[in-house]
C-alpha cells in the first residue's frame, strides 16, 4: 500500500499529510522524522476506520510547500492539488461519513473525561493564543472551528449545540446548494485557498490533533486506562 504524502514545511519544521488517508498526518523537526512516523500513523488511522491493515507500506512525496506559518504548532495554509478536483457523490459520502465519525468520536472521548476542567499540562502559547489544557478548553476550541471551516467555502453556520450537531447542520446547508460537488476553490481568510475537499480533510486533521492531545492529557492527569483509546492512537 502506497501512502501518498504532502509535505508542508517552515525551515526544518515539517507537517506531513497523507492525501489518500484523509486527515492522517505526522510532524517533526525534519522530513525524515515525520516520514518515520507516517506508517504507524496510517496504521492507527486504518484501525480507527475499522478497515483491514495492509502487510506492506511505502511512502511517496507527491507535493511540497514551503510556508511562513508556524508549522511547529500545526499552523497550515496548504491546499493539495487533489483538493482542487470535483467530487463524485460516492467520494463526498465517504469523506462526509469520516468527518462526522471524527466529530462523534471526539464528543465521546470528551464525554468520558471525569473532570473536564482539570489538567496537569503546563501553560503554553502558540500563534492562536494559549494552548487548550483542559478537556473543556480542547473541546470548545475544536468545536468552534466548525463555523470557521464552513465559512471558508461560503456556508454560514454558528457553533451552537455539540461539535456533531453543528457539523451535521453545516453539511445539511451545503447539500442544499447547487453544484456543491464541483468543489469550487474559494479565496478564504488570509488569502488562503479552500475547497470542499480541503474542508473535509481539515476537519478530520484538526479533530485528530486535539483528540490526541485530549487523550494524552487524560492519561497524564487521571491515570493510565482512565479513558478508552477511541481514535486508536499509537501512544
Amino acid at each position: 500500500m502506497k501512502i501518498r504524502c504532502v509535505w508542508e514545511h517552515n525551515g526544518s519544521d515539517t507537517i506531513l499529510y497523507s492525501d489518500n488517508f484523509i486527515g492522517a498526518f505526522t510532524r517533526g523537526k525534519a522530513l525524515e522524522i515525520a516520514l518515520e512516523k507516517m506508517q504507524q500513523e496510517v496504521i492507527s488511522y486504518i484501525k480507527w476506520c475499522g478497515e483491514e491493515i495492509p502487510d506492506v507500506f511505502t511512502t511517496e512525496i507527491i507535493q511540497e510547500k514551503s510556508s511562513e506559518l508556524q508549522i511547529c504548532d500545526a499552523d497550515s495554509d496548504i491546499i493539495f492539488e487533489e483538493e482542487k478536483k470535483p467530487l463524485t457523490e460516492k467520494e463526498y459520502a465517504t469523506l462526509k461519513k469520516l468527518a462526522l465519525k471524527s466529530a462523534e468520536d471526539f464528543l465521546l472521548l470528551y464525554s468520558m473525561i471525569s473532570d473536564k476542567n482539570k489538567s496537569n499540562l503546563p501553560m503554553r502559547k502558540t500563534f492562536y493564543g494559549d494552548v487548550p489544557r483542559t478537556a473543556q478548553e480542547m473541546y470548545e476550541h475544536t468545536k468552534n472551528v466548525n463555523s470557521y471551516y464552513f465559512g471558508e467555502i461560503g456556508i454560514e453556520i454558528d457553533n451552537s449545540g455539540s461539535i456533531l450537531d453543528c457539523r451535521r447542520r453545516g453539511f445539511k446547508i451545503l447539500e442544499n446548494k447547487e453544484r456543491y460537488l464541483n468543489n469550487d476553490v474559494f479565496e478564504g481568510s488570509y488569502n488562503e485557498q479552500w475547497s470542499l475537499r480541503k474542508m473535509l480533510r481539515r476537519f478530520i486533521w484538526h479533530d485528530r490533533i486535539h483528540a490526541k492531545a485530549m487523550y494524552r492529557m487524560a492519561l497524564k492527569t487521571f491515570g493510565e486506562n482512565s479513558v478508552p483509546n477511541i481514535f486508536m492512537f499509537d501512544i
